[in-house]
């Protein structure tokens, strides 16, 4: 080949690497701890990236080439022209996201089970997945959609509690059912008392961040950067920031660091690269080693986990994990979940160890939710007020026939579970709201099942003026001992026709029916789109940050939505 057409050869090549390695071929930008291989396979090349080499089949250049040094060369003939290299796209799955299926809860008779036990939940994942999902128009799978992290997506203007002593204040509603003639519904609200930021305690956080070859998309590990880049500007002096990579390995990218050195923390997290399989779990054990390096008994350790949760190097079984995180939680440092990403997002596991580690799963689908959950809500994100909060509600045979809890079936505790303070349950962030709903026949109502020929008559309850009794039970967050909260569910609470309910209780059921019919809506009775649309509109109220307005562009969406998505997009 002549002399005068190697010039324009290499030249070309090299833009093709840089073409295919997108940004790892500056090095410079690269972090120190780089995953020694990554690969990934297309139907006709494959791509290998070592630290800052690149490779393509069986060629390799250094990404320090450079393009200045090369002399300009007359075009070739038309015929030897190649063509403009098309950029290689984010590799990308469709289908592979995994969702712990969970039977939906059924109605229950009094007189055979009175007592209802669960933990509480505060985790929002299940409401961002579903919008991520509709906005891109396909419904959500019905795994996916957990009614208590829908309604619990939104804040509600429950009366706070009146000292710090009692962490809690209970609000309770009784109004009729806006889908099933005859049955009524129990709102119960809990709103945590919010830390001042002048006195919070010291954040000792360090950023698990997964750098494998799947976070390799726009929606995956630079919005990570955009999200981990917002919470350290609500951090100050007070706080330490360590960052733990994992690919194929995990490493420390950045050791214990004052949280004033925005700059240097920043550095690191915005160099981080894509490249290598899931070493999860190895990432895991090193975050909480760094953690616990730098405890503090005073303040607050965490580590935060950014990832899609595609683990498939280490430990990759659930239960393995979950027994490392719950007994890695007793030495006083919490785990959260952000999830990033569509296609092969393993929520189940997600699920299990924010579940275990005391700390809370979000889903991370745009920069908005990422300044909601790290910047809006950073308090009820990093700092609890109380940990293992149960709540367990009586119900009274004298007045209700039949009850069901909407939602929480992943959180559901036995009876004798209430009052175990070893067992594990929700916790509950500086100025937190947490609602549940019940849906109920009262005694006399339509009933769903018929009573047993030989079931035991229970004498009618002395005090048949309550329908039921709440108790809530926690820790404040550095105890192992609970306490309890007690409410009785009377005629004070209750209110004649839906429409006379509080607003916000109003608004929380319409999210509840919209979660309801995406899930298949088996108890939803007559209720529809656009009945959800029109309590809502009507319940919305002030809405300073839009996100109850963009409920209702959500269940819009629904109504036209494909059932699957497409393979080929």
């Amino acid at each position: 080949m002549g002399s005068t057409t190697r010039p324009l050869i290499m030249t070309l090549g090299v833009t093709l690497l840089a073409s295919c390695a997108g940004n790892n071929v500056d090095s410079a930008s690269a972090p120190e701890q780089q995953p020694a291989a990554a690969q990934e396979t297309t139907a006709d090349q494959s791509i290998v990236t070592t630290g800052s080499r690149i490779q393509v089949g069986n060629v390799e250049a250094k990404s320090q080439f450079s393009l200045g040094t090369v002399a300009p060369a007359a075009p070739p003939p038309p015929s030897m022209r190649m063509a403009e290299p098309v950029p290689m796209p984010y590799y990308h799955d469709v289908g592979r996201d995994k969702f712990n299926a969970f039977a939906e809860n059924a109605f229950k008779i009094v007189r055979e089970a009175p007592v209802s036990t669960f933990s509480i939940d505060v985790d929002t994942a299940s409401y961002s997945w579903v919008r991520a999902s509709l906005n891109n128009n396909v419904l959500p799978q019905p795994a996916s959609v957990r009614t208590e992290e829908m309604v619990n997506y939104f804040s509600y203007d429950y009366a706070p509690p009146r000292t710090t002593d009692q962490p809690f204040s209970t609000n309770v509603a009784v109004f009729p059912s806006p889908w099933s003639a005859g049955r009524k519904l129990v709102r119960i609200g809990i709103k945590g008392y919010t830390i001042q930021k002048t006195t919070r305690p010291r954040a000792n956080l360090v950023f698990l961040i997964d750098t494998s070859g799947s976070m390799n998309e726009p929606n995956k590990l630079p919005l990570v950067q955009k999200s981990l880049d917002m919470l350290v500007d609500e951090l100050d002096e007070r706080d330490t920031v360590s960052i733990v990579t994992y690919a194929g390995g995990a490493g420390t990218a950045l050791q214990p660091t004052p949280a004033s050195q925005k700059a240097k923390i920043r550095a690191v997290i915005d160099s981080l690269g894509a490249g290598g399989s899931t070493a999860g779990a190895e990432g895991i054990r090193q975050a909480y080693n760094l953690a616990e390096a730098n405890f503090d008994p005073k303040g607050v350790n965490r580590v935060i986990l950014a990832t899609d949760g595609d683990f498939n190097v280490g430990i990759t079984d659930q239960n393995e994990l979950k027994g490392y995180i719950e007994r890695e939680r007793t030495k006083g440092v919490f785990l959260s979940v952000l999830g990033f990403g569509m296609g092969n997002y393993n929520d189940a596991l997600m699920q299990t160890l924010a579940q275990n580690g005391n700390g809370t799963a979000a889903y991370i689908d745009t920069a908005a939710e990422a300044r909601k959950t790290l910047v809006e809500e950073a308090g009820s994100t990093l700092f609890p007020i109380a940990k293992d909060v149960k709540i367990q509600v009586e119900f009274n045979p004298a007045a209700v026939a039949e009850y069901r809890l909407i939602g929480y079936e992943t959180r559901a505790l036995n009876r004798d579970d209430f009052d175990n303070d070893k067992v594990d349950a929700g916790d509950v962030g500086s100025g937190q709201t947490v609602t549940a709903l019940y849906e109920f026949v009262p005694v006399g109502g339509r009933r769903t099942m018929d009573d047993l020929r030989y079931g035991a008559k229970t004498a009618a309850a002395t005090r048949s003026s309550e329908l039921g009794f709440v108790k809530i039970r926690y820790k404040l967050p550095k105890s192992d001992t609970s306490r309890l909260i007690s409410t009785p569910i009377d005629g004070r609470f209750e209110v004649r026709s839906f429409d006379a309910a509080p607003r916000d209780a109003r608004f929380a059921t319409a999210v509840a029916g919209f979660a309801e019919l995406l899930r298949g809506g088996r108890y939803t009775g007559t209720l529809s789109y656009e009945d959800v649309l029109r309590i809502a509109s009507a319940a919305r109220g002030p809405d300073e940050y839009g996100y109850r307005s963009e409920f209702l562009s959500l269940v819009r969406a629904a109504k036209n939505a494909r059932t699957m998505a497409q393979l080929d997009r």
